[in-house]
């Protein structure tokens, strides 16, 4: 019976953090979904591109789901635990045992297709760049998203300063964001752009991933050893139940 009661301690737990990890990124999916002006907006802007590249704007919709979904089996695992219900704990591990194997499948997939997927974000860097061309200066919800991207990220365009070649901010002022000049205490003109040779957006993003690529790595391996757990705890209290 001691041992009984742990587990149960043990699978509320567990489906604790769980639920909590589902509202979390239920909140996320919520603030990317209300707040799309300063959160990929630029995708509304961009010309001719290609369908994966315009999903990224549903992404709030997404973690929405993800999060609802997490929570409920949070809740249900809770549920199950307490009122030792043998159809939801079977349940519950038959759902955590898909998202486990769909996380397994997702990571080897990623990693047999990374060079696709690196020629598929180099295809894109024209459309892109285009589209800064088009839109910079011109549209001010675009302008003010792109800003914004810039100043958190610490970065100049998608590539670098040369994206914004042509839009009707360099045309009217014959300057450039003051993001793509850092050490610069003039105005960011052409030449001051050109000497401090700040980084884009897309490589400033690679970056800070690879900086915290050891904390995500930490991350993915918390998170599948809990499941892993969760499955063993659930399996355990299902045989054990009504004895």
């Amino acid at each position: 019976m001691c041992c009984k009661g742990f587990l149960k301690i043990m699978m509320f737990v567990f489906n604790g953090i769980i639920f909590l990890a589902g509202a979390a990124i239920l909140a996320v999916g919520i603030w990317v979904a209300v707040d799309r002006v300063s959160l990929l907006g630029f995708l509304d802007h961009i010309e001719d591109a290609p369908p994966e590249l315009a999903q990224l704007a549903n992404i709030g919709y997404l973690l929405i789901g993800v999060g609802a979904f997490l929570t409920l089996v949070g809740f249900m695992g809770c549920c199950g635990a307490v009122k030792e219900s043998k159809c939801m704990l079977l349940s519950f591990f038959t759902i955590v045992l898909i998202i486990f194997l769909v996380e397994v499948a997702a990571a080897v997939v990623l990693f047999v297709f990374e060079p696709l997927v690196q020629k598929f974000l180099d295809e894109i860097e024209e459309t892109v760049a285009k589209s800064i061309e088009d839109n910079y200066g011109s549209d001010e919800s675009f302008t003010s998203v792109w800003n914004s991207t810039m100043n958190e990220l610490k970065c100049c365009g998608y590539k670098n300063y040369t994206d914004f070649m042509g839009s009707q901010f360099v045309n009217t002022t014959s300057l450039y964001p003051d993001t793509c000049c850092t050490s610069s205490s003039g105005p960011c003109n052409e030449n001051a752009a050109k000497t401090d040779i700040v980084v884009g957006c897309f490589q400033a993003l690679v970056n800070l991933v690879e900086d915290n690529a050891v904390l995500l790595a930490g991350v993915a391996l918390g998170i599948a050893a809990l499941e892993i757990a969760a499955m063993v705890v659930s399996m355990i209290l299902y045989k054990n139940v009504g004895k």
